[in-house]
């Protein structure tokens, strides 16, 4: 699912299920990271980070713990770049070569509507009047949660070029749909704060991908160098 959101230079991983892993595959440095955790948190840990080193081995690189740095992010090994996402019965990993892309985002969400007050919460009341337009398009589509899934992908892959939080406020995310008849589209994150440096280049806003199905929404969100 994850992987038509990406360019072919990214390596992408994913499981569904509800299968509890326990610890296994867990490096010690991980397993010290969620001693105390609920048996859901260690669970969806555990599993996101299986995917992560699978990734690698695509990649070729040796399978190595993946820590939480600042604010939860994954410090993934020199040269890599990537984004993880879970949440009930799906995980992801997408990894890339840093020469490749800046910096990428992924997130995956139930599709189903956001709990009340959530979307006046996350969003600008211009995507909110947007949102409405897009549901007479396509009805059946929970669009509040799609716009909270993209904002989490623009996040995960600001934070990295950054080290610095964006609020839900500080990206006005316009969704467009590529076809009526098909849940998938794109959609571009005007940021309304300063933008990364990359390479010369200022970033003004993101652009990504989004698409629905097997019960999930998911979004990507792309960097390319300068």
């Amino acid at each position: 699912m994850i992987e038509e959101l990406l360019p072919a230079s990214v390596v992408t991983v994913e499981a569904y299920g509800h299968d509890e892993p326990g610890t296994t595959g867990l490096y010690p440095e991980e397993e010290a990271v969620v001693a105390r955790a609920v048996s859901k948190r260690r669970r969806e840990f555990t599993a996101v980070r299986s995917c992560a080193r699978r990734a690698m081995e695509k990649l070729g690189v040796p399978p190595q713990p993946i820590l939480p740095g600042e604010r939860g992010a994954p410090r993934w090994p020199a040269g890599l770049t990537g984004s993880m996402t879970h949440c009930d019965g799906y995980c992801a990993a997408a990894l890339v070569r840093a020469t490749d892309l800046a910096s990428l985002g992924i997130d995956a969400e139930p599709d189903g509507p956001l709990p009340e007050g959530v979307l006046n919460a996350v969003s600008l009341p211009a995507e909110r009047a947007r949102l409405l337009r897009l549901a007479d398009v396509r009805p059946g589509t929970h669009w509040d949660r799609l716009l909270f899934s993209a904002k989490e992908s623009v996040y995960k892959a600001w934070f990295p070029l950054t080290a610095q939080w964006l609020d839900f406020s500080e990206a006005d995310i316009d969704i467009r749909v590529d076809d009526a008849e098909k849940p998938q589209g794109s959609f571009r994150a005007e940021l309304l704060v300063p933008g990364p440096l990359v390479g010369s280049r200022r970033l003004g806003h993101f652009d990504g991908r989004w698409t629905t199905g097997s019960g999930l929404v998911a979004t990507s969100v792309t960097v390319p160098h300068d």
